[in-house]
């Protein structure tokens, strides 16, 4: 219901939509007159852009020694509505190669400007000065073109083909984009030899309006039957981003398309990996994943090494999982394959990829008999697997090992990763753990284990110059000590690590700065503070204005909407604290102390609860946030609205001395 709301108040100007989808008038280059009339309107009226359509055809090709390709088909037409939308004159292509001679290739590509200049409009092709391609890195190519004379109001035009040998995955398309759209296409022809698995994900509904049986011609007097199937989304609302989410993919109403099994006459049906067996079967022999783990030659050199005897289950563990992640670097790329099909490669190389690593890991706890499994991950930003046999639908590999009753999860690729935390890129709720001996799987949660929490303790004394001396302790566990870690390590040095601290606090100064237990993963990450406060206490005649939260009040409630269609997705649970003791001087009194109170969302998933007490010249001040849950639902977004308001105005209240005459 709120989707088909959002649709209704979306009042963009959609008649001459309705008329240009029905006449089918896709032409390169046939530009109405109408279309330079088009405007947004209602929730999209600031748009920068319109796309008045965005039309997609993906089917196949057959040569002759080269055998099966697919040919995907895109053409796109844009209205500049103001200068922010310029860039659109700026269009990319990603081609994919691999290290065989498989490739993609840009057959051909149309673009050009339609500008109405008296009257009569005037057409601006692509120079072919505009028009160069980069090498992205080993794997990908990215053509570039640029449309010239784009001003308000211009038209914009391309049309291409790419012709593709990677057939096990076509290429997704997507309905909707961060500019409004009017009307958008997908037309998929698949030869009756080949049986894909579609992939939907989004919040927005897209109609299939053809699913039929068609001729298809791949060979000079050879007619085969394909299936069609055309996809159509109109009126399309622009995609905004929204506080804690995924990545906005997953939000995106999207199909794609991955290679289930083949028919070809005269054969049987070959399934690749129509089941979760068959594709735990297709992992167990692949020489980048189940072949890598079981090769053992260079496990057997290193481990009398690294265990030095030791026969303990849950200290070989922890021995294997601390000299992989010191003796191996990650190089930021995820992938739940190996890069090559010895483990003795990455070690001897002492760099790898997330696959390089974690099978690694896997590769030496199985050589030391310990049970463990490698588990599949969909990273946030790759979006949520849908749940089906997709295997292509998965980008990353951790471990799962049973210790003491208990399933641990090991990633290896961060050093400051203790043993059950994984990288916070992992946190997409869920994993499928792989037995690739029995050929079985199963979903586990991917939820920590570890309480992440900050707790800030200031203990300050007001001076009559209005100043603010004491100390601070900071006090990190989770991925709050995490990140910790990691901004501590990546600074050059200290000096810089404090300046950056100090960047957005006006008027603080740090001396004698200390951090215990930076290299003790499993024990509480302590850092200790001198503080000196300048410019954070305000004075008005005899009344001194006080905003006792200091930096670290919550000051946006970042979750603004009346509504929203999205979950709210933290990654995991959190708790902030603040504990702050203010002695103040003989001549102030406490004129005004705001009121405390306490914020719950129903059934315990969140609180925030603040308080005061002042006793002498003595104040006391206590704050904490409870986010309870990782991941909330639509439904529950209206009592995190209001949780935030709450601590949004609570933590800004001031505290008022009065200054005695």
């Amino acid at each position: 219901m709120k989707i088909k709301a959002l649709l209704i108040i979306l009042g963009i100007s959609l008649s001459y939509c309705f008329v240009y989808a029905q006449k089918k008038e896709f032409k390169f280059g046939k530009i109405s007159p109408e279309e330079f009339e088009l405007k947004a309107s209602g929730q999209d009226s600031a748009a920068a852009a319109l796309k008045i359509f965005d039309i997609g055809n993906c089917y196949f090709e057959y040569t002759i020694g080269s055998g099966w390709v697919y040919v995907y088909e895109r053409h796109i037409r844009y209205k500049v509505l103001n200068k922010s939308g310029y860039d659109l004159a700026n269009y990319k292509i990603n081609l994919y190669r691999s290290s065989n001679s498989a490739k993609e290739d840009l057959n051909n590509m149309e673009a050009a400007t339609y500008n109405m200049v008296d009257g009569k409009m005037i057409t601006s092709k692509i120079g072919k000065d505009a028009k160069f391609s980069e090498e992205f890195n080993k794997k990908f190519t990215i053509k570039k073109f640029t449309l010239p004379n784009v001003k308000e109001g211009s038209i914009l035009e391309y049309k291409y083909k790419i012709k593709s040998d990677f057939i096990f995955n076509l290429r997704g398309f997507s309905f909707q984009s961060d500019i409004p759209t009017l009307y958008t296409e997908y037309n998929v022809s698949i030869p009756e030899y080949f049986v894909y698995k579609s992939n939907f994900t989004g919040y927005l509904d897209v109609k299939r309006t053809k699913h039929e049986q068609v001729n298809a011609h791949y060979l000079a007097g050879l007619t085969s039957a394909a299936t069609l199937d055309q996809f159509v989304l109109e009126n399309v609302p622009a995609l905004k981003d929204e506080a804690y989410i995924t990545t906005l993919d997953d939000y995106r109403p999207t199909i794609d398309f991955e290679l289930q099994g083949t028919r070809f006459p005269g054969e049987a049906f070959k399934d690749f990996n129509g089941t979760w067996p068959k594709l735990i079967d297709g992992l167990s022999t692949d020489e980048n994943f189940g072949a890598y783990i079981t090769k053992n030659s260079t496990a057997k050199t290193l481990l009398p090494t690294i265990l030095k005897g030791e026969k303990d289950t849950a200290i070989v563990t922890k021995l294997i999982f601390d000299y992989v992640k010191n003796n191996i670097k990650w190089n930021d790329e995820y992938s739940f394959y190996a890069t090559s099909t010895n483990p003795k490669t990455i070690f001897e190389k002492k760099s790898g990829s997330s696959g390089d690593i974690n099978l690694c890991l896997l590769n030496l706890l199985k050589e030391a008999k310990v049970t463990a499994y490698p588990v599949l991950i969909s990273t946030r930003e790759n979006g949520v697997h849908p749940g089906n046999p997709i295997i292509s639908k998965f980008n990353n590999v951790i471990a799962l090992v049973n210790m003491n009753n208990k399933q641990v999860l090991l990633d290896a690729t961060d050093k400051d990763l203790p043993m059950g935390m994984i990288h916070y890129d992992n946190l997409s709720h869920q994993g499928f753990v792989t037995n690739l001996t029995t050929k079985t799987g199963n979903w586990i949660t991917t939820e920590p284990s570890v309480a992440t929490e900050k707790i800030y303790n200031y203990f300050l004394t007001l001076d009559k110059e209005n100043k603010l001396n004491g100390n601070l302790s900071l006090y990190s566990k989770g991925y709050s000590a995490l990140n910790l870690r990691n901004r501590y390590r990546t600074t050059n040095n200290e000096a810089e690590f404090l300046k950056n601290y100090k960047k957005d606090k006006t008027g603080l100064e740090i001396k004698n700065y200390k951090v215990v237990n930076l290299d003790s993963l499993d024990a509480l990450l302590t850092e200790s503070f001198n503080i000196a406060i300048e410019d954070n206490v305000e004075e008005a005649g005899n009344l001194v204005y006080f905003t006792p939260l200091l930096f670290e009040r919550t000051k946006e409630n970042m979750f603004k909407h009346e509504e929203r269609l999205f979950p709210v997705d933290f990654a995991y649970p959190l708790k902030e604290s603040f504990r702050i003791t203010v002695n103040f001087p003989e001549e102030y009194e406490i004129d005004k102390l705001p009121k405390g109170g306490a914020f719950k969302i129903p059934d315990n998933r969140g609180s925030f609860i603040i308080s005061y007490v002042s006793e002498g010249k003595s104040l006391l001040v206590k704050s904490v946030i409870e986010i309870n849950k990782s991941f909330y639902t639509p439904e529950e977004y209206f009592h995190l609205k209001e949780l935030f308001k709450a601590i949004v105005q609570k933590q800004a209240e001031q505290i008022v001395f009065k200054k005695k005459a």
